[in-house]
């Protein structure tokens, strides 16, 4: 390969073979892609004074908005104007699969790379993210890392890349990749320099969004269960109300109770009586539907929301959870084998109740009807007791 400008920030690595087209995986995720015409880039002479505005720009932007695709919008804009490549993309690290996906493209063919991924330490990109190191490639037919199933996508002709990682702490969050912007006197030392420092800002701005996605999902969530909380449960009430009304759907809610929680606490001691609770909404939200919710209201009472859900079909799965959650053995990890029962009720919208404070009072009220009673089973509002499963 011709020996790059900058080639001391490359390692020269074993490059893995070209993998086949079956591990272009669809994806998704939001994503943002334009194309535009190419104009020259900004000569170097005169991008002195623009780089000292565009830091200042950014600053600006990091710290006035908490929004990503704000930021990251506006980094995309200055390599743009900068640097000028056919095509420039910022691809992230999905942690969960190991793949690197398009978050933000721009230039020709950038919307075919909506429904790309590209796996860890595959093509020029995946090398980038799997080594944590810049690299520049003048010529790509020479490069036995090149992914020429990105081009078959796009249906563009490659023939230089420059990628740089996207680093907080040195963990790689993804990767900028311009495409086709290495010229004859190849790529200087000053624009991989802005580059690399545009590539910081997009970490920092990853990192905030990110911490403000987990700051927000800790309002929302029951730290013992790791269900929603009922601060949240009346956020989503209100909104299943408003889209319900809107266009004529039905949902339904359950509440729930557990019989006698309390002789587990006195019994075991309060820190099994918190593992059971997250045991009960463990298997509560694995018989969810994906559209579903479950919440832990406050001590053992949980309640599930079920959109477009007929009353008739809400006593079915209120039934159904019933016959589960009296008959699985709990606490088996930690050595005891303990059986509880819950008393349940049932209410749904527009049947019993138009608005949210009575139609959770209703479904209360239906299990206090049973929990008053016998106990372990299941009631509906306005309709009493119900045959158990």
């Amino acid at each position: 390969m011709p020996k790059s400008p900058i080639a001391s920030r490359e390692v020269v690595a074993p490059a893995p073979p070209e993998p086949d087209e079956s591990t272009l995986v669809p994806d998704s995720n939001n994503f943002n892609g334009i194309e535009r015409r190419r104009n020259p880039a900004t000569p170097r002479a005169a991008r002195a004074p623009g780089e000292v505005t565009v830091f200042h720009e950014l600053g600006k932007a990091l710290t006035s908005s908490l929004e990503l695709e704000q930021v990251l919008r506006t980094i995309m804009e200055k390599i743009d104007e900068f640097l000028r490549p056919d095509t420039w993309s910022m691809l992230l690290v999905d942690e969960n699969t190991q793949e690197l996906y398009f978050e933000l493209a721009i230039g020709k063919g950038s919307q075919a790379l909506k429904d790309v991924r590209i796996k860890i330490g595959q093509g020029i990109a995946g090398w980038v993210a799997q080594n944590n190191q810049a690299v520049v490639v003048p010529d790509v037919s020479k490069d036995t890392r090149f992914f020429s199933q990105v081009d078959q996508k796009t249906k563009m002709e490659t023939q230089s890349i420059v990628a740089v990682p996207v680093r907080f702490r040195d963990h790689c969050l993804g990767v900028i990749e311009l495409v086709n912007c290495v010229g004859a006197e190849g790529f200087d030392d000053r624009s991989m320099a802005l580059l690399e420092a545009l590539s910081d800002f997009a970490a920092i701005a990853i990192e905030n969004a990110r911490h403000v996605k987990r700051i927000h999902e800790l309002t929302i969530t029951d730290d013992c269960t790791s269900l929603y909380n009922a601060r949240h449960l009346h956020f989503i009430l209100e909104t299943e109300i408003y889209r319900s009304q809107r266009y004529g759907y039905e949902f339904s809610v359950i509440f729930i109770d557990l019989d006698f929680f309390k002789r587990v606490n006195d019994t075991h001691g309060h820190l099994i009586g918190s593992k059971l609770l997250w045991e009960v909404g463990t298997l509560l939200k694995q018989n969810c539907r994906l559209i579903d919710f479950a919440f832990r209201y406050g001590g053992d009472e949980f309640v599930i929301l079920l959109p477009q859900t007929s009353k008739e079909s809400a006593c079915t799965v209120a039934r159904r959870l019933h016959k589960i959650v009296r008959e699985t053995v709990w606490l088996h990890q930690e050595g005891l084998d303990v059986r509880i029962t819950p008393s349940i009720g049932v209410a749904s919208y527009p049947s019993d109740s138009h608005t949210k404070v009575q139609l959770l009072q209703l479904a209360d009220d239906a299990m206090y009807e049973v929990k008053n009673s016998t106990r372990d089973g299941v009631c509906a509002a306005g309709q009493g007791r119900l045959v158990a499963l």
